[in-house]
């Protein structure tokens, strides 16, 4: 393959979400991490870890917080089609990016909500699905004991333990290329899939695993703003350390 017809790499990051679990009066994503809106520190993570082609933030189309909060940015595409579900989101932004992406150009999906993702887990990922014909996600082994309870939602009881051995816990980015991630939502529409890897597995397609990190916190309360911010601070001390 030539250097003019290599796939392409580009991070999408579907940022449209109300943030209805947070509680907060405007979107987790411009929540205040170390000083700076959250959705920053993500955006600045990918850019600074990763040779990417491109990057795109699929937002709200009555978002009135972006530009204040992020304004222009060198490289980053700003696409107002945020759905009702992530997954819509992801497929408007797939849609408004198909006369800039083509079919085996890479796509990395990652949530703005995850600024902590450690470099080497981003490089990890990049280098392993290089080849790869499915794609994949970063995910973590589940090492705590899982409970099955049931129906009862007041006093739930326990139904069976569950064996662990062969579950992952999913994270992102999730990297898929263009075309194949564009058809496994068309397959998808109407369904709620709560991730790009479960929109790839419904055409019979197995992603792969990258080792993640535990690092790579989701904020979905406002508690976790303290410990992401303690991440966050304990990555840069080790940056710097000879």
């Amino acid at each position: 393959m030539t250097a003019a017809a290599r796939a392409r790499l580009f991070a999408l990051i579907p940022a449209a979400g109300g943030g209805s679990r947070f509680g907060a009066a405007s979107p987790k994503q411009y929540a205040r991490l170390a000083g700076r809106p959250l959705l920053a520190c993500t955006l600045d993570r990918l850019r600074d870890a990763l040779r990417l082609d491109g990057m795109a933030v699929a937002i709200s189309r009555d978002d009135v917080h972006f530009e204040r909060e992020i304004g222009a940015r060198e490289g980053l595409t700003v696409l107002r089609c945020g759905g009702p579900t992530r997954s819509d989101t992801v497929r408007n932004a797939l849609e408004a990016l198909a006369g800039t992406c083509r079919d085996d150009d890479w796509i990395l999906v990652h949530d703005a909500a995850r600024p902590c993702v450690p470099p080497e887990a981003l490089v990890r990922l990049v280098a392993q699905l290089g080849d790869e014909g499915v794609g994949g996600l970063l995910a973590i082994p589940v090492a705590d004991t899982l409970k099955r309870g049931d129906a009862d939602v007041a006093t739930p009881r326990v139904v069976r333990t569950e064996d662990r051995t062969q579950l992952w816990q999913a994270q992102t980015p999730q990297m898929f290329r263009f075309g194949l991630l564009v058809r496994a939502l068309a397959q998808t529409a109407g369904r709620d899939c709560t991730d790009e890897a479960q929109a790839v597995e419904s055409l019979g397609m197995s992603p792969r695993l990258v080792r993640g990190s535990v690092a790579n916190l989701k904020v979905t309360f406002p508690d976790d703003l303290r410990l992401a911010a303690a991440i966050l601070a304990a990555q840069v001390n080790q940056e710097v350390q000879p």
